[in-house]
């Protein structure tokens, strides 16, 4: 059987987080870049999908491919490391200067591989800016003014929607991040993972690497979004209830039914994946 039971899974989990704290800068930068192209890469093959069926599910069924290779490629995604560290240092696994440090570099990293295949996907959708209309551009301008400009325009309420959105829509990727524990199998991984991550797609909740791509790209491709549209009605309120879905509704309370079974031992580092058990972390 290759199924890890729940208990198991959590102290694997735990044991993960406090790994990814001890990454040095460089690898946590270049693992975030290539996270953040991942699921730009990801976003544009679900709107494809979407275009060609006109049936937004279909979209959502394709998006997790992009969180299935970072997940198994043991990639830096911050707002899976929303729940990871968190449960790490509620452990006593990491320290608090750990999780922040971490965070900050993966945010970057993320958001510097979004730009990037923004910028790329832009030159190949528009050729180079000679093309200003089409099905692609379209979708991603709508999709971004309705992350932005649609907010904007009820206020207040806006920025609660985008935040709740938010909140729900992390509830169900760091279960993603997760659940790759469940299975020592690699198709058992993809299965599990490929559920939460499409839950949150079809919905249309909001996540934060994701608007890293889309928002920046439709800025490009000519949306009428300011850069503080992006990162007043979007950006910063969604990383929050990002970090709020993972931590609270993901790390905090799957530690609690099962912190029978937490690790005792105070800041100790355990590897990950466990492959690399016996072997430098670094």
């Amino acid at each position: 059987m290759d199924y890890v039971k729940p208990t198991q899974l959590i102290e694997d989990v735990a044991n993960a987080g406090a790994y990814k704290s001890t990454l040095k800068i460089r690898d946590i930068l270049i693992k975030g870049i290539l996270s953040g192209a991942f699921l730009g890469f990801a976003t544009t093959l679900a709107f494809t999908a979407t275009i060609e069926t006109n049936l937004s599910i279909v979209g959502a069924l394709v998006f997790p491919v992009g969180f299935v290779l970072i997940l198994l490629l043991g990639l830096e995604l911050v707002t899976g490391n929303f729940a990871m560290l968190p449960l790490a240092r509620i452990r006593g696994l990491t320290a608090n200067k750990n999780v922040v440090y971490n965070f900050f570099w993966a945010f970057l990293g993320n958001l510097i591989g979004s730009l990037l295949y923004g910028f790329l996907f832009y030159i190949v959708a528009t050729k180079l800016g000679h093309v200003t209309q089409g099905a692609m551009i379209d979708k991603i301008i709508a999709v971004a003014e309705g992350k932005t400009i649609a907010y904007k325009s009820i206020g207040g309420d806006g920025l609660i929607v985008a935040f709740t959105k938010a909140i729900l829509c992390n509830w169900m990727v760091t279960l993603g991040a997760f659940m790759a524990f469940i299975s020592s199998s690699t198709i058992g991984k993809i299965a599990a993972m490929w559920l939460p991550v499409f839950l949150f797609f079809a919905h249309g909740f909001e996540h934060a690497v994701v608007n890293m791509f889309v928002i920046p790209t439709a800025i490009l491709m000519g949306a009428d979004i300011t850069l503080g549209d992006w990162w007043i009605w979007n950006q910063i309120p969604v990383t929050i209830g990002n970090f709020i879905g993972g931590f609270i509704f993901t790390a905090l309370a799957l530690h609690v039914v099962n912190k029978k079974t937490a690790t005792q031992t105070k800041n100790v580092f355990v590897t990950y994946p466990p492959a690399l058990k016996g072997k430098e972390m670094n």
